[in-house]
Formats: structure tokens, sequence, C-alpha cells
């Protein structure tokens, strides 16, 4: 009976991870053939096959297609990053965004923008170790024998708070040129998506996935309470440590890439929970609903106002904040002490 749940179970994610990759692959078609040059299906498909014009390969591999694979990529990470961090802290509160770590790396984004003038490849390094130092102090400050969920989400909060305060700063004292263009960066925008900075993301995130495949036994036991992955010989704060510290090089990679896209992390894992259960490939899943989640949300921001183009973040902040809020409250209802 148990092992024709988990094959039912199994097969409901592999058709969630299968579906978020179909759609994400018809959104991606759409978003290379819509734009000022408008292009048919044909055009893009001999664009893509090196056999068009110039002008629409020029369109779709130089212009389109890095904003488009940004959006796959980023938002994978992201998606991965979060149900990592839920699953290993059972807190569906528990992602990169609530606990700081985003805003931190952006933090440290914005600082990089403003005071040292850098940009590519250069920024990535920056808000990368930006964001795995925030979060080495944020696991220290929640420190107490151990890591606890619920302290480390009040911890994170605060750190968060803290990095959004500093943000504030730079923005506030600096060159108001400078400013634009960090703030366009701070709200999350795939808008100047390039290769080089595209390619990087993407490797780290492969590097990401294999590591995580790599601690594939010890995070499964993760998903059982302490004292029994003990008992199956698993050294529990270890693991965690180790598998939080991949997900926090995913998410600190993905804003690097496309600035703090709000929410994702968040949303992305628990949609997938609800649509395909739990099961060994719900970290898949969640990173293929992430995917096509800021798909559609760049989409909508480039074409849903027509004459205005908004932010990735912008979008998945509307679609976000009033989600988190209901998640709060419900929790609130369901759970005496809130969420734990």
């Amino acid at each position: 009976m148990t092992a024709r749940l988990r094959r039912a179970e199994t097969r409901r994610i592999t058709l969630v991870v299968a579906g978020g990759l179909v759609l994400v692959a018809a959104l991606s078609a759409v978003a290379l053939s819509l734009g000022a040059a408008a292009l048919t299906p044909a055009e893009v498909w001999s664009a893509l096959t090196g056999t068009g014009s110039r002008i629409a390969t020029y369109v779709v591999w130089d212009v389109r297609m890095p904003r488009a694979t940004a959006a796959v990529v980023v938002a994978a990470a992201l998606g991965l990053a979060g149900a990592v961090f839920q699953v290993v802290l059972r807190n569906p509160l528990a992602s990169p965004d609530v606990l700081g770590v985003t805003a931190s790396a952006g933090a440290v984004g914005v600082f990089a923008v403003l005071t040292l003038t850098v940009s590519g490849l250069t920024l990535t390094g920056f808000v990368v170790i930006g964001g795995v130092a925030s979060a080495a102090l944020i696991g220290a400050l929640a420190w107490r024998r151990g890591i606890h969920a619920m302290r480390l989400v009040l911890v994170g909060v605060g750190v968060s708070a803290l990095a959004s305060a500093v943000t504030g700063y730079l923005l506030t004292v600096s060159d108001l040129r400078d400013v634009s263009v960090a703030f366009t960066w701070l709200v999350g925008n795939l808008g100047g998506a390039a290769w080089p900075v595209v390619g990087s993301t993407g490797i780290v995130g492969l590097l990401g996935v294999l590591a995580l495949a790599a601690q594939r036994r010890g995070l499964r036991a993760l998903e059982l309470d302490d004292a029994t992955a003990t008992a199956l010989g698993f050294r529990v704060e270890r693991v965690r440590i180790g598998v939080l510290a991949t997900a926090v090089v995913l998410a600190a990679v993905a804003v690097s890439a496309a600035g703090p896209i709000g929410f994702v992390a968040l949303v992305a894992p628990q949609l997938a929970r609800r649509i395909g259960g739990v099961g060994p490939l719900s970290l898949w899943a969640a990173a293929a609903v992430g995917a096509a989640l800021v798909s559609a949300a760049d989409l909508l921001g480039q074409y849903a106002v027509p004459g205005v183009d908004l932010p990735v973040g912008v979008v998945t902040g509307i679609v976000g904040a009033p989600y988190l809020v209901w998640l709060l409250a419900r929790g609130t209802r369901t759970r005496p002490g809130g969420l734990t």
C-alpha cells in the first residue's frame, strides 16, 4: 500500500515537473516572438536553427534570448533554494526572502554598484560573497545548540530590516544617475540580462544542483524529524548546514543576475507541493514552477500595460505579498503559536 502511494505521488510530481517545463518552453517561445520587432513562430524557429535572416537572428539570440534564459535560470535557482529552506527548516516561511539572505545580498550589490562602480561578473562575485556572509551571520546569531526554524526566521527578519536600512542610506547619499541604475537592479529586473552573466549564473546553478544531488540522502533524512535522522546515522546539524549553504549560494547567484526578485523562493515550492505533493522530486518541481512563474511575470511586466515595462520583481511582489499575508493569517488561525 505504501509503495503504491509513493509511486502515485512520484507520478504526480513528475507531471508537475513536465508540465512546468512545457509551460516554460511555451512562454519562452512567446517571449522570443513579441516586441517592437515582432516575429512569427516560423521566423523564431529559423533564427534558432541558424537559417533565418540576419536581423531575426540578432533579435532572437542577442536581444531576447538572454532575457528569456535568465528568467528560467534565475527562477529555477530561487525555487530550488526556497524548497531547500522550507524542507530543511520545516517552516513555510523559511525562504531566502524572509530570512534576509536576498535583502543582504541586494545591499552588498547596491554598495558594489554605487561605491565601487562594478558590474557584470565582478558584481556577481560581490553579491554571492555578501549573500553567503549574511547567511553565516544569521546562522551564528540564531544558533542555540543547533538551528531552530522560528529563531532563524526572527533573526532573518531583523537582518533583512538592517540590510534594507543600509540600502536606503546608500541610495540617499549617492549620485542620482547611479541611483537610477542601482534601483532598477534592486527591484528585480531582467531587462539588462547579458550572456556572460547568464552563463556564470547557469554554471553556478548547475554546480548547486549537483551539490544537492550529492547530498540527497541527507536531505531526505532531514525531511523526517531530527531524532530519526540521527538514528539513521546522519550528523544532523552538519548535513543541515551543508544543504542550507548550497541553497544560499543558489539564491545569492540568482540575486546577482537579476536583483532580488521577491517572493519566488517563497511561493514556488508551496505551489509545487500543493499541486504535486511531497516526494523525491519535489525540489525539481519547485524549480520548474519557479521558472514558469517568473517567465509569465516577465511577460506580464513587459506587455500587460501598453507602453510600460514593469520590472519582473514588481509583478512577483504584487502576487507574492498577498500570498504571504494569507499564509501568515492562515498559520495564526490554525496554530496557537502561529507558524512554527
